[in-house]
């Protein structure tokens, strides 16, 4: 059975945005483009934002795919 998820452009916004972080967090550690102690904080502080942000994101589209609209970023 195929499921719709319809988010409005701030929740979806939200969950692109911290995926980006997740993902350029790691790009960053992986990378040997900065100097090495600015590469490993930035990568960490990012990586540790999008893992942070990972609950809220979930929470927000299993809210949005069980039909209670739950989650927050109403707009």
């Amino acid at each position: 059975m195929k499921k719709t998820l319809t988010l409005n452009p701030r929740a979806l916004a939200f969950i692109v945005g911290t995926r980006a972080a997740l993902a350029f967090g790691a790009g960053l550690l992986l990378a040997d483009q900065l100097p090495s102690d600015r590469r490993r904080a930035l990568g960490l502080t990012l990586v540790g934002i999008g893992a942070a942000t990972t609950i809220p994101a979930a929470k927000l589209v299993l809210g949005k795919l069980n039909g209670n609209g739950a989650g927050g970023l109403a707009g």
